[in-house]
């Protein structure tokens, strides 16, 4: 983590940059880190980038849920005084900035998903019952990218160690559970802010056919394609994410 994390209330987040903010919402296994590449470079083109670390692993398991993250998002931009955000979520993180966009659409300026749950959920919370075997959890890791080698050491032992965590994985499928039940096909023709749609062409967790169906029902959405790019562009690609979404935002005059 290259920025220093803040802890005010019951919150703690990364904040950079002045302007515009953009509130980055992270997936169920991946850090604040993953989004290094997005908060250095728009942070140094006019946006506030914030990334709150969200309580996946801290509310009780009544609140393991996509609801319960979208109110604590709502709570949080609350605290800090914020209106019009950007929310950009990648896998979980997006589901949890639709159904917040669902329930506060007065809040939301724009919105960018990425990798994102609420349609389709096959790969979340599912096939650990061999969790204490290193190799098929690090087989697990490598195909949330095209490229395996993305999937660091440091990486693998992190979700190695939330699967082998009980109280972690009960709360990983609780959600995984969660994101099925909070399905977003009849909410999303009644969305109707801006939304940023960037998919990985080869995304296994999340397949190229989802990113498609979320820009038919979406009724102002933009898609666009990252070749060779699994279920994390913004890590894999992040040069080409970057220009794609700074395209975007400057297109779309935010």
């Amino acid at each position: 983590m290259t920025h220093r994390l803040k802890k005010e209330k019951n919150f703690s987040y990364m904040e950079v940059g002045e302007g515009q903010p953009i509130i980055v919402l992270h997936g169920l296994m991946g850090g604040l880190s993953n989004f290094d590449a997005v908060s250095n470079y728009f942070s140094n083109k006019g946006y506030k980038v914030i990334i709150p670390e969200l309580p996946i692993y801290s509310m009780s398991l009544l609140k393991t849920n996509v609801k319960s993250f979208a109110n604590y998002l709502h709570d949080f931009i609350e605290y800090k005084g914020l209106t019009d955000v950007i929310l950009l979520g990648n896998s979980l993180g997006g589901h949890i900035g639709l159904f917040h966009t669902k329930l506060y659409p007065h809040k939301v300026k724009a919105l960018i998903i990425t990798g994102s749950s609420g349609l389709y959920e096959s790969a979340m919370g599912s096939g650990y019952t061999k969790r204490s075997d290193y190799e098929v959890i690090r087989k697990k890791a490598q195909d949330v990218f095209y490229d395996p080698a993305v999937a660091t050491k440091e990486i693998v032992d992190e979700v190695y160690e939330t699967v082998n965590d009980r109280n972690k994985l009960i709360k990983t499928l609780a959600i995984a559970k969660s994101a099925i039940r909070h399905n977003m096909s009849k909410d999303l023709p009644n969305m109707k802010v801006p939304t940023c749609i960037i998919w990985g062409k080869n995304d296994i967790v999340t397949p190229p056919e989802v990113a498609t169906e979320f820009h038919e029902l979406l009724p102002d959405s933009d898609l666009f394609w990252i070749d060779k790019c699994g279920h994390a562009a913004m890590m894999e690609h992040p040069d080409e994410f970057n220009r794609i979404l700074d395209s975007w935002l400057t297109a779309r005059k935010f």
